[in-house]
């Protein structure tokens, strides 16, 4: 055979197996994958993990994974990257996510309320947010719901970071870092989500300087709400259905179960960090915070006036298609629980 007609086959046929390989239908659609944290903060995905809830209710036609993040804007860029479809995250990430990307992602339930602190290491002379002034703060990761709530404080008590000309230099570092961080005095203060907040006055004998209540609008603000690809959505509604079927229902079960929920949610994290939380390390968390099904919009709405006040968002932001909560309405409805918050 001629080699220039044998070197021909070859490229073409390279070439149609590559576009086998690229076209759409070879896409394994079956695949669903949820991203979360290990925090309290993110229980339901902790609980539905640990019990098999998700599995049982998205069903077995379904390959269904998990990805763990430590803070929202990674988890936001696996979101907008498509390598996520659904994803336990921060209002704050969830926020900046919806406007920069045009609305490709839509919040379709809440998750938590509260669950942060402010603390200092236990030598510290830190008392109120005014002393933070010169001094280096810690947050999980900067635009996450812990920096935006930092910077409404500094901007109540007329402080700025030293990115804006002011005297607090926020750092980001993280959750399982800060406790290090603190303890070499490396960091003056952190303001960090549960369980983080609990383990770092058991473990580093930290002091609280702010409780949850009072770190920002009483506490009733989300600290964790449910996110999916709008694209993918549409493509699967049946399984965002039945997401937020076991959603509620797991939010329920925390709720109706808590010695239980707290034990499997223990369980879970043990097998995510290899080490279990104590027992009133996981009680004073979960007092922290409020499980529950539905975000609080309007706490969402003064984070979108303050992310766009710091920079973070440039244009005053469209919020009308933010939320996508008839889904959750009919999973609500149909298991005979209210609307909370």
């Amino acid at each position: 055979m001629n080699i220039k007609r044998i070197l021909a086959s070859i490229v073409t046929s390279v070439m149609v197996l590559g576009l086998v390989g690229c076209s759409p239908k070879s896409k394994d659609t079956s695949k669903v994958t949820i991203g979360f944290f290990s925090n309290i903060t993110h229980a339901q995905a902790l609980l539905g993990m640990n019990n098999g809830q998700f599995k049982r209710d998205i069903g077995s036609e379904y390959n269904l994974s998990f990805k763990q993040f430590n803070a929202g804007p990674d988890e936001l860029q696996a979101l907008l990257a498509g390598s996520i479809d659904i994803g336990y995250i921060g209002p704050g990430p969830a926020l900046n996510g919806y406007i920069n990307s045009k609305g490709a992602i839509q919040i379709i339930a809440g998750a938590s309320s509260a669950g942060a602190v402010l603390l200092t290491s236990k030598d510290s002379s830190i008392k109120t947010v005014k002393d933070l002034s010169g001094k280096k703060v810690a947050i999980p990761q900067f635009g996450n719901t812990q920096d935006l709530s930092l910077r409404a404080l500094l901007k109540e008590n007329g402080l700025k970071d030293k990115t804006s000309g002011g005297t607090v230099d926020i750092v980001q570092a993280e959750n399982s870092l800060i406790k290090t961080l603190l303890s070499q005095h490396k960091i003056d203060a952190a303001l960090v989500p549960e369980p983080w907040g609990a383990r770092l006055e058991q473990e580093a004998g930290a002091k609280v300087v702010l409780d949850y209540k009072d770190v920002w609008r009483d506490g009733n603000y989300s600290v964790a709400v449910v996110v999916v690809r709008k694209e993918f959505m549409a493509k699967h509604p049946e399984v965002v259905e039945r997401f937020l079927k076991a959603h509620v229902s797991l939010t329920d079960y925390i709720n109706s179960n808590p010695k239980e929920a707290k034990k499997a949610i223990n369980d879970e994290i043990k097998k995510l960090t290899k080490k279990p939380l104590k027992g009133e390390v996981l009680d004073k968390a979960f007092k922290r915070l409020e499980v529950t099904n539905y975000p609080i919009k309007d706490s969402i709405v003064e984070m979108a006036e303050l992310s766009r006040s710091i920079g973070f968002i440039r244009e005053e932001p469209e919020l009308d298609d933010l939320y996508s909560l008839d889904m959750l309405d009919k999973a609500v409805n149909e298991a005979g629980k209210g609307k909370t918050k």
